[in-house]
């Protein structure tokens, strides 16, 4: 029986391993397809990332450290929702690359 469990927890552990490798690298992937879809898109013609940019809007060198990854989700569907002020266009994005450009900006910290 405590052969049983050892083994149990043995291939638990591992699987676990296996699981957070994959979310890492799943993670990952999102914040290249997110950087990808910030050039595309031409988001650096109002932004900076570094020194990489202009300086129409605010410098996104640290916005994950300011917002989490879901806000920022939310901010690039519907920017006027999240702030009527903002001068930040809607941008013409499906799901997929929004979700890619928020795990991007969220990886900025």
């Amino acid at each position: 029986m405590k052969r049983v469990l050892g083994v149990l927890f043995v291939s638990a552990t591992v699987l676990a391993g296996l699981a957070a490798g994959a979310l890492a690298q799943s993670t990952s992937t999102a914040v290249a397809r997110g950087e990808r879809v910030f050039v595309e898109q031409g988001c650096y013609g109002c932004h900076t990332v570094g020194k990489t940019g202009t300086l129409l809007g605010p410098d996104l060198s640290h916005v994950g450290s300011k917002y989490p990854e879901s806000y920022l989700q939310r901010w690039l569907s519907e920017p006027q929702q999240q702030k009527p002020t903002a001068h930040m266009p809607k941008i013409d994005l499906t799901e997929p690359e929004i979700r890619a450009l928020a795990a991007y900006l969220a990886s900025l910290t």
